[in-house]
């Protein structure tokens, strides 16, 4: 049978700190699944030390000549997975959140599965010692839960950012429907909505650094918060509308 070819994307920005040890733990882990893992980070615009690092750690680096945002970055990895015709994609934050060790797990659940599409990270699908803001918290249980009543089903973590993704989802993220500044919530139900089946795996997440440099600042905040309730609400009514017509 033919080698899956896996690639792990991390978006980072400003994270000289920590993407070296993030990239080092990635390749020490001791799992079949984990070999020969390819470790493309997207350095956004840093204006530090991050592309070095993250080069001389072994990973390929994809270099945005300014600051695009987190969602341009993801859909840099995607791209790349798509013209080097991967076959799994493993997407992590470079902020020391996500922990490599479960790489090896959502890759043998999304590749033995096939009716699972997207497999999402959750802090909450079990009970765990995460802790985040209260205000974020609510956050993520809004947002989940308006998830959860357009794709009819329980999703626990719709913001996460770590996720497992099969090869056949790349079309749809590497196109221009896809939400380039903050793909959370509103890219869930899309992806639903094209097709695509959404599962979670239980997990442990670090707390949230700091200064969490992709997301940081309270005007950020609000922004995601406002830019995504607008994004779900023209989601929903673009699909009726589509609907209506066919």
């Amino acid at each position: 049978m033919q080698k899956l070819k896996k690639l792990i994307i991390i978006p980072a920005y400003n994270e000289e700190k920590r993407i070296s040890q993030i990239i080092t733990k990635i390749k020490s882990i001791d799992d079949l699944i984990a070999k020969n893992l390819t470790i493309a980070v997207i350095d956004d615009g840093s204006c530090d030390n991050t592309y070095m690092n993250a080069k001389n750690s072994g990973a390929i680096v994809l270099k945005h000549p300014f600051n695009m945002g987190y969602g341009s970055a993801l859909q840099t990895g995607y791209k790349f997975a798509q013209e080097n015709k991967f076959d799994v994609i493993v997407q992590m934050d470079g902020d020391g959140q996500h922990d490599p060790k479960y790489i090896p797990e959502m890759i043998n659940l999304l590749t033995k599965n096939q009716n699972i599409d997207i497999l999402i990270g959750s802090r909450f699908k079990n009970n765990t010692n995460y802790k985040t803001s209260l205000a974020r918290k609510i956050g993520i249980i809004v947002f989940s839960k308006i998830v959860s009543l357009f794709i009819r089903k329980k999703i626990t973590d719709a913001t996460s950012g770590y996720k497992a993704i099969k090869s056949k989802v790349l079309p749809f993220l590497v196109s221009e429907s896809f939400p380039t500044d903050y793909p959370d919530a509103d890219l869930l139900i899309m992806l639903n909505y094209k097709g695509f089946n959404i599962e979670e795996f239980s997990m442990e997440m670090s707390s949230e650094p700091k200064s969490k440099s992709m997301h940081k600042g309270f005007l950020n905040n609000l922004y995601y918060i406002f830019k995504m309730f607008l994004s779900i609400f023209l989601t929903v009514i673009s699909i009726k509308i589509f609907r209506v017509k066919s």
